[in-house]
């Protein structure tokens, strides 16, 4: 039986695997950049999903992209079932998650082939994942202000160059690549503050002090297209002021054992604008 490892030093550790990573080897327990944003939907919800374990196949793609692009992540397994609905396919597909892999359809596997391919024929994703650095680091740091523990795994992070600013990459399979349609992905997904965590805990782990993050965007339609985009303005303050909640309410939390759900009250809720528009336009049009 292998070892478990320990992580006690704040750092960049390479080579671990995810089923390591994922299980949190930090004695005491340690905040992800998912975590956190799970942390801000509720506690209770993230207290859960910490002590279930949850395999989620929409997930599936983006893992086999992952691995196809960067030659790294979860082992991938084909297999050669028309789908899910058999008993068989599905204890396959069990067997699979259990051993850590990435279950797929044979037939299902040809778009993300196309995606990753799209990918590494942009221009300037190529160039990103090119650079010198590696794919999937773990970093570890404790925060300074709390003392917790927090843990990320970057895509691809680029080596420290002296005079240069640090990149590290995010790969996401999406609906749309387009910028302007991703920026609702962002607000709905929290990747700004995933944005700003990998950034906070790389400064931390391995001492760079000029960071940035960018996010390579393939959509998961033909023609595959692809764009880079980074969060700037007032994202980046979005970004840190839910990093700061959700590290607070996380050291709360842990210290108190207490996790709780929605808060027990009425909660009251108005229309969003756009559905008052949308009634509106019916109410002309009639």
């Amino acid at each position: 039986m292998t070892a478990r490892i320990a992580i006690t030093e704040p750092g960049v550790y390479d080579g671990m695997s995810d089923a390591t990573y994922h299980g949190d080897p930090v004695e005491g327990g340690s905040l992800s950049s998912s975590g956190a944003r799970t942390l801000l939907k509720s506690p209770a919800l993230y207290q859960w999903e910490r002590t279930h374990r949850v395999e989620k196949d929409v997930y599936d793609v983006g893992h086999a992209v992952h691995a196809k692009v960067l030659g790294t992540g979860a082992d991938v397994v084909l297999l050669d079932f028309d789908s899910w609905r058999t008993k068989d396919a599905r204890e396959a597909k069990a067997a699979a998650y259990a051993d850590g892999k990435t279950p797929m359809l044979t037939k299902d596997y040809a778009p993300v082939e196309r995606m990753a391919e799209a990918v590494l024929a942009h221009p300037l994703a190529k160039a990103l994942l090119e650079k010198p650095g590696k794919p999937e680091q773990s970093l570890f740091a404790q925060d300074p202000t709390t003392g917790v523990w927090l843990r990320a795994r970057i895509d691809y992070l680029h080596d420290p160059t002296e005079g240069r600013r640090t990149i590290g990459v995010d790969l996401k399979t999406a609906v749309s690549a387009d910028p302007r349609r991703f920026r609702k992905a962002v607000v709905d997904h929290g990747y700004d503050v995933q944005d700003t965590f990998y950034q906070h805990v790389l400064r931390l782990a391995r001492g760079d002090d000029d960071t940035a993050f960018v996010f390579i965007a393939v959509e998961k339609e033909p023609p595959h297209l692809v764009s880079v985009i980074e969060l700037v303005g007032e994202f980046t303050d979005t970004g840190e002021r839910q990093m700061r909640r959700a590290i607070e309410t996380y050291k709360r939390c842990t210290e108190t054992g207490d996790w709780p759900g929605y808060a027990p009250v009425v909660h009251p809720i108005d229309p969003p604008r756009w559905h008052v528009i949308a009634i509106e336009e019916e109410e002309l049009a009639s």
